[in-house]
């Protein structure tokens, strides 16, 4: 499956999401009497944005009970998945400037507390929690009792993020949104399910479409994902049965696997899962872009830690292979700052101009076209220093903020794993090559540091790494 066949697998299972909803909805707002009307022009006229500015505002008013206000919420629903992308920013802006914070209320309500004393208090403190939620807080909270509803605000936050980007209204809204969706979302609340091909269709499908390490070519691929070899795992949420938060995929092989291309190998044999004594998790995929910025990625590796240790226990290490994936971008913007000979040593620096001999502009136009690969020599000379940058790259934190540079390694070193090994050609994939040029790593789960790892990097800013990676970063 290419890109273009998996963008359009997941165009397909969204287009049915979209289609429950509107209908679920449909018949909801129909039990009410005068609540469906005529639905909105896609892009918003002033008139139409009246007629729905009207709508939240009874929604807001509970006219009619917790019933009749459930049914308007399903209407404004289905009146927002009707609308063009220009409608739908029209009314998301409306929602932000006229139902956001009373910025007046706040300040009179936080005046109250710092006057209050005694049993006063109390009560001005409630008094400005409740000047503290938005309006619109309140009206997103009604599709909590609508079917799908939980999932339709994690879509529209989705919508919203791009556009919360460049204005600060729809970024207050963005923010109010996260930190209702985190309420809801806290790992108390979520399931963790493994996944087999016994699954209804409808959830493999998903897997399939929301894969975004390790594309799925087919129904034959994602089947050896799910073989006796593998384990797949998923957080989901009660609110949410069939929508798979998260996943992790794992192959269980013997010793840390360097390459990618045979652990996807579908005429591969199937391993003795007893016989295997590491698991190697190979793609890891968030599902709902609209919890953006809501972690629950290392609560997951930890749980399945856990399950597979009692399952297996023959298991003695859990180790990652990983994608590099801002390791291309980071390396280019050095080579624009002072160019590729500046970041070589002397002797790389020989070897390099040697082999790309007769090349036009040198090793960095090879770099930058890929024809590189199709020189051994050249190969052979760009390894030690693209490895030796790749190593640099992955002990490195940004200038500001102790967070590493490339945010998988953000991931996995927040959760307590360091970084064991660099793995050369590991994904020759176009995939591979354009983030990392080929290269991948290992981090690896010792249950002896996770802790010590987690808190030297949260705390300190100390990134965790084997010997050799340190050697190697060094030169």
């Amino acid at each position: 499956m290419n890109e273009r066949t998996a963008t359009g697998f997941f165009d397909g299972v969204l287009d049915r999401t979209i289609g429950n909803l509107r209908a679920a909805w449909r018949d909801v707002a129909a039990q009410a009497r005068g609540v469906v009307g005529a639905p909105p022009r896609p892009d918003l006229p002033s008139e139409d944005a009246l007629r729905l500015h009207a709508q939240m505002r009874d929604c807001l008013d509970g006219k009619g009970g917790e019933v009749s206000a459930r049914q308007r919420a399903a209407e404004l629903g289905r009146a927002y998945l009707e609308l063009s992308p220009v409608g739908r920013e029209r009314f998301l802006q409306m929602l932000a400037t006229d139902f956001g914070r009373d910025h007046d209320a706040v300040r009179n309500a936080a005046a109250a507390v710092v006057a209050a004393s005694g049993a006063d208090v109390a009560k001005a403190e409630r008094d400005l929690a409740r000047a503290l939620e938005a309006p619109s807080v309140r009206l997103l909270r009604q599709f909590n009792g609508l079917p799908e509803g939980v999932k339709f605000l994690i879509d529209l936050r989705a919508e919203l993020l791009p556009l919360a980007r460049r204005n600060p209204e729809l970024a207050q809204l963005d923010s109010d949104l996260h930190a209702l969706l985190a309420s809801w979302f806290d790992v108390g609340f979520l399931e963790l399910q493994r996944i087999t091909w016994e699954a209804p269709a409808a959830l493999l499908e998903k897997l399939i479409a929301y894969e975004a390490v390790h594309a799925i070519r087919d129904w034959r691929d994602l089947k050896n994902r799910l073989e006796a070899d593998r384990r797949c795992f998923a957080f989901f949420h009660p609110r949410m049965p069939h929508e798979p938060l998260i996943f992790v995929e794992v192959a269980l092989v013997n010793g840390i696997s360097s390459h990618i291309e045979p652990l996807l190998d579908e005429s591969a044999p199937i391993v003795d899962p007893k016989a295997a004594d590491t698991a190697i998790f190979y793609s890891i995929s968030n599902c709902q872009r609209g919890l953006d910025g809501i972690s629950f990625g290392n609560f997951l590796i930890k749980r399945v830690v856990d399950l597979l240790s009692a399952e297996l226990r023959n298991l003695k290490i859990f180790a990652t292979l990983s994608p590099i994936p801002g390791f291309r971008g980071w390396l280019d913007g050095r080579i624009a700052e002072g160019g590729f000979e500046d970041l070589l040593k002397p002797t790389e620096r020989e070897q390099v101009e040697a082999a790309a001999h007769g090349i036009e502009g040198g090793a960095v136009v090879a770099l930058a076209d890929g024809s590189w690969t199709a020189r051994p020599a050249l190969v052979e000379a760009l390894r030690p220093p693209l490895e030796r940058l790749g190593a640099r790259y992955l002990t490195s934190l940004r200038p500001k903020g102790r967070r590493a540079l490339d945010p998988v390694a953000h991931f996995h070193l927040t959760n307590g794993a360091r970084v064991e090994r660099l793995d050369w050609m590991a994904d020759p994939s176009p995939k591979g090559m354009r983030q990392s040029f080929g290269m991948m790593v290992n981090y690896l789960y010792r249950f002896d540091s996770i802790d010590e790892n987690h808190e030297a990097y949260r705390g300190e800013g100390k990134v965790s790494a084997s010997s050799a990676i340190r050697s190697l970063a060094k030169g």
